[in-house]
């Protein structure tokens, strides 16, 4: 199984399948609801590797998934359109699509036994545009 992430705005940042190892989907509504809530979100986890650009490979994109966490909530970069694809035997297992995700958190984490850095990437997307949100798969690519 193979995942891609493809973030747009000021600047695109592109992680394929050598980078990303994993991929949670979330909805969220309120633990207490005794019936379906109108307080939707929606929470999207990106876990992989950090790798480092060896024979002229392009260096990875998670410096710039750092720097887009870094952006504050009054600049309109903060809100970007995030695409992942689940991508598992050449077909096209999931393909979401969030127009306007926000970072909630972004994590590295370095150690001298893994050999190269790990990272958690949390978005959500932003709770007025909820029905944006577009999910889509079952197709070959």
């Amino acid at each position: 199984m193979g995942f891609t992430l493809k973030v747009e705005g000021n600047s695109t940042i592109d992680l394929g399948k050598d980078s990303i190892t994993g991929v949670k989907v979330r909805t969220d509504i309120p633990l207490d609801s005794n019936a379906r809530s109108t307080d939707l979100g929606s929470t999207i986890t990106i876990t992989g590797k950090i790798l480092t650009a060896v024979d002229g490979d392009p260096f990875d994109s998670t410096k710039q998934l750092g720097l887009w966490a870094l952006v504050p909530a009054e600049n309109a970069d903060c809100y970007r359109k995030v695409e992942i694809e689940v991508i598992a035997s050449s077909q096209m297992v999931r393909k979401y699509t969030f127009p306007n995700a926000f970072v909630v958190d972004y994590k590295e984490d370095y150690g001298d036994l893994e050999g190269v850095g790990t990272f958690v990437l949390i978005m959500k997307q932003k709770k007025d545009k909820m029905a944006q949100i577009s999910v889509d798969g079952g197709y070959s690519i």
